[in-house]
């Protein structure tokens, strides 16, 4: 029995016999340039690009009804890469140069694809999608079927060095028990796609999962992070039981009765029946991005009202909480025009947007979700990427011109509780400020970990510093807690740690309030919870706040 560790994304364990998925096509080496027909290999290019095209419409679709509107859009990103003019130049030049279609496909994606691999966060993921339209080309090229990973043989465990968005889109969790790849990290597309479908996997195994061969029985998981291969029939039987965890409809209070609300981060309508299903209280993060996302043109305030009015009337009893346009940085839109930049997660995103190039949007945004809170449900919004108390000043003043626009023209509206994302240092260090303005924090440590930490969200290389167990990422954690309570505001956490049952009783320690995790880590969050109880919490907590390095807090973390 040999044991591997990686990141565990899913609270979930799988058994199962290994298939390795290494889908790479070799071309060879190309036929003399003197035997190419530019004219033949640019029809056949053309014909492979609209296949592929058409492909992609359909992943899309499927996808959407699978894993949700916003993960879906990933193949959007991929047909705009299929039909981006620059590359398209490159690869025509390629064959006028003498290649035949498939080769200048290959040529003509290696420059940006290195490109973006030197590029830090989200944009170094840019390279797998280029990967992924790149091979799509090439299969169609080709006729390379690759692996069908929609029909693996039930109880596979896929094995991958990566896998791409479509690659885990395609996967049955009847038949596939798990995977695991060599490369990867918590939000990386596999990652998030795992947790949209219910599948066991860890990510960022390392190297020595290629050690593994083709048809070992193997034990993903996605609970401990770990990859058990040649496991003992102990290890077999806890991985083949069926978890049987409550759902729990109500709210949930610690053993001594400390109520705490566990809700659902959503991307899409379509992700609220799930929600609904796993015992979420409310939606402690609405993405809103996906309402403007694969058109070409914005939302009007009427499409807008009607969806955060469907959201709201799925949880009469509890509250939603609505993050106001976040774009920028790894989400681009088209008709926003938004600028090109080295750094773009340090650069125009979130409310600077807001309160800037994107004004009229949020304005019109504002009073969708003013009218919104006149109705039944609790609505609370909050504002992303804050800095400095000005931007949240500026930010609650739109609110107000709003309401007085509102009001003057009859409209039925409500001012509803208002919050701040804290994702940023300088959030963490004004935080009692923006505390005393608001009614609520939310506490993004996705983010705050890449930005507290200098490390890039899904860059591989700098994968460990994105941990938020690093004392610096827990101690602005705490720091946040104790501006909020200390200012009469409730606290809450919607990034990826919120979601980890292994961390709750760690964060019922830390003081939060509410947590917000992808509808699948919900029945297992609130047993955490249950189980807790406040004093052993803030004993465990003090510790590792008192803990000089990562792995002096995950010490008594995992114990």
């Amino acid at each position: 029995m040999r044991t591997l560790t990686g990141t565990g994304v899913t609270p979930l364990s799988g058994l199962g016999r290994v298939v390795w998925y290494a889908d790479e096509i070799e071309l060879g080496n190309p036929p003399d340039p003197s035997e190419i027909d530019a004219d033949a290999e640019r029809a056949r290019l053309e014909d492979a690009r609209s296949t592929a095209e058409t492909d992609l419409e359909s992943e899309r679709e499927r996808a959407e009804e699978r894993v949700g509107e916003e993960e879906a859009e990933v193949f959007g990103a991929h047909v705009q890469f299929l039909n981006d003019p620059q590359l398209r130049e490159d690869i025509e030049d390629a064959i006028e140069e003498g290649l035949p279609a498939e080769h200048a496909v290959q040529e003509g994606f290696s420059g940006p694809i290195e490109q973006f691999e030197g590029m830090e966060g989200r944009m170094a993921e840019r390279a797998d999608d280029l990967r992924d339209v790149r091979d799509r080309l090439l299969r169609v090229l080709t006729d390379a079927g690759g692996t069908d990973l929609a029909n693996l043989p039930e109880g596979s465990i896929l094995l991958a060095e990566r896998l791409t968005p479509s690659d885990t889109a395609k996967l049955d969790p009847e038949r596939v028990a798990g995977f695991a790849t060599v490369l990867g990290g918590r939000t990386s597309h596999a990652a998030i796609f795992a947790r949209s479908l219910g599948l066991p996997a860890v990510v960022g195994v390392g190297d020595d999962l290629q050690d593994i061969e083709e048809g070992a029985e193997l034990v993903v998981d996605g609970e401990a992070g770990e990859v058990i291969a040649d496991p003992d029939e102990s290890v077999r039987e806890r991985a083949a039981t069926i978890r049987e965890v409550e759902i729990r409809r109500e709210p949930v209070e610690t053993a001594d009765g400390r109520g705490i609300e566990v809700a659902a981060n959503l991307g899409t309508l379509a992700e609220l029946e799930g929600a609904v299903e796993h015992g979420a209280d409310g939606v402690g993060l609405f993405r809103t991005e996906f309402l403007f996302l694969d058109r070409e043109s914005p939302p009007d305030e009427d499409e807008q009202y009607e969806t955060y009015r469907e959201a709201l009337s799925a949880f009469p009893d509890g509250r939603v909480v609505v993050r106001t346009l976040d774009v920028g940085g790894d989400k681009p839109i088209p008709y926003l025009d938004l600028p090109e930049s080295e750094n773009p997660f340090l650069g125009e995103r979130g409310i600077r947007r807001s309160l800037g190039p994107d004004s009229e949007l949020f304005g019109s945004q504002l009073r969708a979700l003013l009218r919104a809170a006149a109705g039944e449900g609790s609505l609370a919004v909050m504002f992303p990427l804050v800095s400095t108390v000005e931007e949240l000043e500026s930010a609650i003043e739109a609110v107000e011109r709003v309401a007085d626009d509102l009001e003057r023209e009859g409209v039925e509206h409500a001012v509803p509780e208002l919050g701040v994302m804290v994702e940023t240092p300088g959030a963490v260090f004004v935080a009692e400020e923006l505390a005393a303005r608001v009614d609520f924090l939310s506490i993004g440590t996705n983010d705050l970990a890449q930005y507290v930490m200098a490390a890039a969200r899904d860059d591989d290389r700098v994968a460990d510093l994105h941990d938020p167990l690093h004392p610096p990422v827990l101690r602005a954690i705490a720091r946040s807690v104790e501006a909020a309570h200390a200012n009469d505001a409730w606290i809450g956490m919607c990034g990826e740690m919120a979601g980890d049952p292994a961390l709750t009783e760690l964060l019922v320690g830390l003081g939060l309030d509410e947590l917000s995790m992808s509808a699948v880590t919900i029945p297992d969050v609130k047993a955490g919870v249950a189980e807790s109880e406040t004093d052993a919490a803030a004993a465990l907590a003090k510790e590792a706040l008192e803990s000089p390095t990562k792995h002096a807090v995950t010490n008594p973390v995992d114990q």
